[in-house]
């Protein structure tokens, strides 16, 4: 029986478990997954991606869970938020992404299970803030930010890619707690039969 730490109307967000391996390895050799990473990833990097959020997991109460279709039980990718501590001048913080295998692109599976996320952090984790970043030519997550009420705020060199890697410069965007707590004020005050 699995366990899941959040779950929506079509999602289940938990630990990643040994017989992901095979499909999450996979997702991260897609060249269309990584196109917005400097690399794809090898099985044994995925296994050790694998351990390392699970271990987040362990050690802060949250991480980029393994995202599932409750009514398939498909692995679809990854969605949660993790503590980053690149070096630059926002962090430490704590950051939401996500990682779709791309036949779940454009489902709205990433708005989705980012948006019970944040309630999670905002809500239960009492989080003062969270940022999302990535390269200025990843268009579908940043579109994915913006429905989350994220605002940008400007762009930075990530320094892990390098200042001369065409994946630099990263746009930054960021949520506070309050501000997520007035957007859902808002959308219950503008709730038809209200």
């Amino acid at each position: 029986m699995k366990s899941f730490l959040l779950t929506t109307e079509r999602l289940g967000l938990r630990a990643f478990l040994p017989e992901d391996l095979d499909a999450f390895a996979a997702m991260n050799a897609d060249p269309r997954v990584m196109q917005h990473f400097p690399a794809t990833l090898s099985r044994e990097e995925s296994k050790a991606l694998m351990d390392r959020v699970n271990q987040r997991l362990t050690e802060f109460g949250f991480t980029f869970w393994a995202a599932e279709i409750l009514e398939t039980e498909a692995l679809i990718g990854f969605i949660g938020i993790v503590r980053t501590s690149i070096d630059t001048y926002f962090t430490p913080c704590v950051e939401i992404g996500w990682r779709l295998a791309p036949q779940y692109w454009g489902k709205g599976y990433a708005t989705e299970g980012a948006k019970e996320s944040l309630r999670f952090a905002f809500e239960e984790q009492n989080i003062p803030e969270i940022y999302s970043f990535t390269p200025h030519t990843n268009q579908r997550s940043h579109k994915v930010m913006q429905r989350l009420g994220m605002k940008p705020q400007g762009t930075f060199n990530h320094p892990v890619v390098g200042d001369d890697h065409p994946l630099n410069p990263h746009l930054l965007y960021r949520i506070s707690q309050d501000e997520w707590l007035e957007q859902q004020l808002d959308q219950r005050t503008s709730a038809p039969g209200l």
